[in-house]
């Protein structure tokens, strides 16, 4: 790795952000230290927990120093007045500045809103005081949408949210072939949708549950695909981190690709992953590579 390239790496992977559940809010308490105060950490929405354990899960992240994003999952929320409650509470009780917008898993809404579009159209989010909505990109696709339709939702939403006096930023899913992300990322640009994107990038965990996560979550884990990751599929029993995936993405991103940062998913641990952030650091400084 050249020193240019070395220290735009370095750059890179110090605006990490992070994405941890309420159950391991333990782990980052004891790592918090190791986190630079003001670092985005996303808070997902998961349907076995209710808005008081996600509130909870919000206010301990401000607690410890950090910014937190709540996941919202619009044909999960039952009601309007559901939606303004919780935003209400994310604000005033946690700070919470952002949050990021899902469509969900459910194919019948449990309530008014079957997608992100029509949350951000309600108002609520600039009232209560949310000042940057996240939004997902899809680099592998979307499963209801074509490219052409997929595109074009994604720049209504962002021109909506800039509308309404908020900053749109877009999250990307984690993912294993960085040459994939990188089309998926120029293709943005080239649409001129110039916002800022957090990369999703799976934290160092076995591969076994590597390949759990991508199964549930719906991403690509082909061979090939895992190969590109770094993952030899005879070893199944190993332990894979992302070098060789940011290595790649560091080498194709470009000038113009705008404010892009790494988006970690600790699916081994907060601790591991944050050790594999120290290690990619000192890989790329002098005498260390």
């Amino acid at each position: 790795m050249s020193a240019l390239l070395a220290a735009r790496a370095r750059a890179f992977i110090n605006a990490f952000s992070l994405e941890v559940s309420a159950k391991a809010l333990p782990a980052l308490r004891e790592q918090a230290a190791r986190i630079a105060p003001g670092t985005l950490v996303s808070i997902p929405y998961l349907a076995s927990e209710d808005d008081e354990a996600r509130l909870a899960a919000a206010r301990t992240v401000r607690e410890l120093g950090f910014a937190p994003m709540p996941h919202v999952s619009a044909r999960r929320v039952p009601s309007r007045a559901a939606l303004e409650r919780f935003i209400v509470r994310a604000v005033s009780e946690a700070g919470a500045e952002r949050c990021l917008l899902i469509a969900g898993d459910l194919s019948t809404p449990a309530g008014p809103f079957a997608d992100s579009a029509s949350i951000i159209a309600t108002g609520i989010l600039e009232r209560a005081g949310i000042k940057s909505v996240g939004i997902a990109g899809h680099p592998e696709g979307h499963p209801a949408m074509g490219d052409a339709q997929r595109w074009r939702v994604l720049a209504h939403k962002c021109q909506a949210i800039e509308a309404r006096g908020m900053a749109p930023m877009i999250v990307t899913q984690f993912a294993f072939d960085a040459d994939l992300v990188l089309a998926w990322l120029h293709a943005l640009r080239g649409h001129g949708i110039s916002h800022p994107v957090l990369l999703g990038v799976p934290g160092p965990a076995s591969i076994a549950r590597l390949v759990r996560y991508a199964t549930m979550c719906g991403v690509g884990a082909s061979t090939s695909m895992l190969a590109r990751y770094g993952i030899s599929i005879g070893r199944l029993l190993g332990t894979a981190g992302p070098e060789v995936f940011v290595d790649r993405l560091m080498q194709g991103l470009r000038d113009d690709d705008g404010p892009v940062s790494p988006h970690i998913f600790p699916f081994g641990g907060v601790a591991p992953s944050l050790d594999w952030i120290d290690m990619y650091r000192q890989r790329g400084t002098p005498g260390n590579r």
